[in-house]
């Protein structure tokens, strides 16, 4: 596509695009959508190879050549590691006899944190870009393109571009302005104050807990977390999505927008939680143990999370996909976006038909699960 000055191509890999022209079209905001994290998926084989997920970047390059917009994008041939399912569409246009696979995904890989997916300075070629994925779409005969965890701010361009929107609940930590967990325990009814102040008292007995950062964290810490990832990913989804490499790329890239909480028996890690350091929220990724300890889970991803937010001046934090158990633990639910582009009318139809009664459905289980607030009510 070209329009006037401007010309949109598709890249075979981030890892091939100027990484200080990436990161410039980002602002640093999102650690998922740096040239860094990007890049050491591909790097570490986490993407492309026989993973399914084969880096297809859309850029717009300017007068000059340099990078003006850029879409993260994905041919993706199965719906794994997406956080926003579609097994039933793909399901339903294979019966009908169409071919659903491959498709076009506009996402952070195994990522479900919301954030910026037209990643532009210029919001005039915010749309432009959406209209350079339908083209490759109809052209290279994939059947839809799916840009998952959208932030606001972008989801009128999706609108405006007759994307079909998704919606769904995540649970996030809100910084109401604490100086301190007592602070946000002081916000909650005394029961869930009690039963939280308990379960933090319980999981920290006979550890140690560590919260790392930066050059803190060593080779030994990654070999540990790994560890604790292959158990967690191997009993979720059969087999985990990142390989070791990755661990060690991001570690050596991004170490200061990274916050690896360890728990330690005997000086020995058993347990440990990833989060990533945004500009307005921190994202936990990743958790695993090697013993089973009750309400260990809670203090290393949500609790130990909730102290560092607010130590760094957080708005928020980001716990990831689904679990209602959050609720209990002061995270509340908040409404995620995506948007579908449909090639085929007839399937486009049908997935608007599904969208619209889903629809009613989370707005009915966000209420409900907003009614159920472990805050204290005016």
């Amino acid at each position: 596509m070209s329009e006037g000055a401007f010309t949109a191509k598709v890249h075979g890999a981030i890892g091939e695009l100027p990484s200080a022209q990436w990161d410039a079209l980002t602002a640093g905001r999102n650690p998922f959508v740096s040239h860094a994290f990007l890049a050491a998926m591909e790097e570490s084989g986490s993407v492309g190879g026989r993973s399914g997920w084969t880096p297809v970047p859309i850029v717009i390059e300017g007068p000059g050549g340099g990078l003006a917009a850029a879409l993260p994008a994905y041919l993706k041939e199965h719906s794994q590691g997406e956080y926003v399912f579609d097994h039933a569409w793909a399901d339903a246009w294979h019966r009908a006899g169409g071919s659903y696979y491959p498709k076009l995904q506009i996402s952070v890989p195994f990522t479900p944190a919301t954030g910026p997916r037209l990643l532009t300075p210029h919001p005039e070629l915010a749309l432009p870009l959406l209209r350079a994925a339908e083209t490759l779409c109809r052209d290279s005969g994939l059947s839809s393109a799916h840009a998952t965890f959208i932030e606001p701010e972008q989801v009128p361009v999706f609108e405006e571009a007759g994307w079909l929107l998704r919606e769904d609940i995540q649970f996030h930590w809100e910084n109401r302005g604490y100086a301190s967990f007592d602070d946000f325990l002081g916000a909650l009814s005394s029961r869930k104050r009690k039963d939280l102040r308990k379960e933090r008292a319980k999981a920290q007995e006979g550890v140690e807990i560590r919260a790392l950062r930066g050059d803190e964290i060593m080779a030994v810490h990654w070999d540990a977390f790994w560890d604790f990832y292959q158990d967690t990913g191997a009993r979720k989804w059969g087999r985990p999505y990142l390989t070791r490499e990755a661990f060690t790329l991001l570690g050596e890239t991004m170490a200061d927008s990274i916050l690896l909480v360890l728990a330690f028996m005997d000086g020995d890690p058993v347990a440990g939680a990833l989060n990533f350091i945004g500009a307005d929220a921190l994202y936990g990724r990743y958790w695993g143990a090697r013993i089973d300890k009750p309400f260990l889970h809670f203090e290393l991803c949500y609790y130990q999370a909730i102290d560092a937010a607010i130590a760094l001046g957080l708005p928020r934090v980001e716990a990831g996909a689904q679990g209602g158990h959050k609720l209990a633990r002061g995270y509340e639910p908040v409404r995620t976006v995506s948007a579908h582009y449909i090639v085929h009318e007839g399937l486009r139809a049908a997935v608007a038909d599904y969208l619209e009664q889903e629809r009613a459905g989370i707005a009915r289980d966000q209420i409900w699960l907003g009614e159920r607030s472990p805050f204290r009510k005016p």
